[in-house]
């Protein structure tokens, strides 16, 4: 419904039937504006779809992304209990080609020159854009250099999520797990939560384990979202939640962590080690100087860089309140392609853009949580904020909620990807 309002809204505000009838009839190929977007996540993925959508044949859109299938990071957790594998996650890029006309590129992007308007592969081979649309993801702010097929991650879904999911399978009853969580902002604000409750529920009532601990390190004060759904799953799960705990060193030969926890250092070596950084934009955003600290600066109505123009950063890696997930980073695909039809056809940008987030968090193999967040744009802070004084959440865990999250993924994935 939002998606046909939003589409309405712009060729009312164009008064044509469609994107296309405003430019002339005659125009030659090599005049058609080139869309390039870089990664081919929720955000990088949906904004080339709804460009193609809502522009057709007015504009060439091109998608740059070095893997040919995409693995979900939502319902990956569910991976390490057994209910899903990677392979029910991943979606492939053939509608993209086929359905929308636009032109895959398996490549990695190595570099950016805004001052021609082209960016350089991994070949060596340069593409020139109209406009370039950045969705590259996160990257990590280690503590210190380890191996991370020893100590994954998991928190780019696929080959980690495995290497966790068998990490796991090989623990005996009294062996320990071990998580940190990074301190926000980060990807997916309730997943390492989440992730705590799924790994608990399995080792307790699936391996049957009664002597094993889940101990999660977390950096920051307390629980930063649904605070009182996952104390109440950790209550059940026999969690030993840390709030306070900053790694200081990661040790893959003995496969120890060292930290300190409201000043105090500490050490444990678990059977299981989970580390999921800190986090900052990708590579490539500081590369191309368009970073501000860890994160890359926006103009929210169109998502342009601030620093440089006529690039568009979008979902992980952009600065804004905003929560970094993928239901949000759709929402946010949608006001970026928007806004870019309007200046490439100079129209004036929609001043009021909303966005909306949903996630539902898996806190056992039969119970699940929400929470949602509707982000409106405040044009005296030029930011987006939320649009109701708090997060509407759920009371509890349910096997309603478990059952309805897979719905509202499905949804998601079908509009990101179908």
């Amino acid at each position: 419904m939002k998606n046909n309002i939003a589409r309405r809204n712009f060729l009312k505000l164009l008064g044509v039937g469609s994107i296309a009838s405003i430019l002339p009839t005659n125009v030659k190929a090599a005049t058609v504006p080139h869309i390039v977007v870089v990664g081919a996540g929720f955000a990088g993925a949906t904004c080339a779809k709804y460009l193609k959508m809502w522009g057709g044949s007015s504009i060439d859109v091109t998608i740059i992304e070095p893997n040919t299938t995409y693995v979900s990071p939502i319902l990956s957790n569910l991976v390490l209990n057994g209910q899903k594998t990677t392979t029910n996650l991943s979606f492939f890029y053939g509608n993209y080609s086929t359905k929308y006309r636009i032109n895959m590129v398996y490549k990695k992007v190595t570099a950016i020159d805004n001052s021609t308007s082209k960016v350089t592969l991994d070949d060596g081979t340069t593409i020139s854009y109209t406009k370039l649309v950045l969705a590259p993801g996160i990257d990590f702010i280690k503590t210190n250099d380890y191996d991370e097929s020893i100590i994954p991650h998991a928190w780019i879904a696929g080959e980690q999520t495995n290497i966790l999911k068998t990490q796991i399978d090989s623990m005996v009853d009294g062996d320990d797990f071990v998580m940190t969580i990074p301190k926000a902002p980060y990807r997916c604000p309730p997943g390492p939560y989440e992730r705590a409750c799924v790994v608990a529920d399995y080792l307790k009532n699936t391996k049957k384990f009664t002597n094993s601990k889940v101990i999660v390190l977390d950096e920051n004060s307390d629980i930063i979202v649904e605070k009182d759904n996952f104390l109440a799953a950790f209550t059940t799960h026999g969690v030993d939640y840390r709030p306070n705990s900053i790694a200081t060193n990661i040790d893959d030969t003995n496969k120890s962590i060292t930290y300190t926890q409201n000043g105090v250092s500490n050490n444990l070596n678990p059977k299981v080690l989970n580390v999921i950084p800190n986090q900052k934009a990708a590579k490539i955003i500081f590369d191309a100087g368009l970073n501000s600290g860890n994160f890359a600066p926006v103009n929210l109505l169109s998502y342009e860089s601030t620093l440089k123009p006529n690039i568009h950063i979008i979902g992980d890696s952009h600065l804004s309140g905003q929560p970094k997930a993928g239901h949000i980073a759709n929402s946010e695909a949608k006001v970026c392609a928007d806004a870019i039809l309007r200046l490439i056809n100079n129209k004036a940008l929609y001043q009021t853009p909303v966005t909306n987030s949903a996630c539902y968090s898996p806190t056992s193999k039969t119970q699940a949580s929400w929470l949602s967040a509707v982000y409106k744009y405040d044009v005296t802070t030029s930011s987006m904020v939320l649009a109701n004084s708090s997060y509407p959440a759920s009371s509890t865990s349910s096997t309603y909620n478990y059952n309805e999250m897979f719905n509202w993924s499905g949804n998601l994935f079908s509009d990101t990807f179908s």
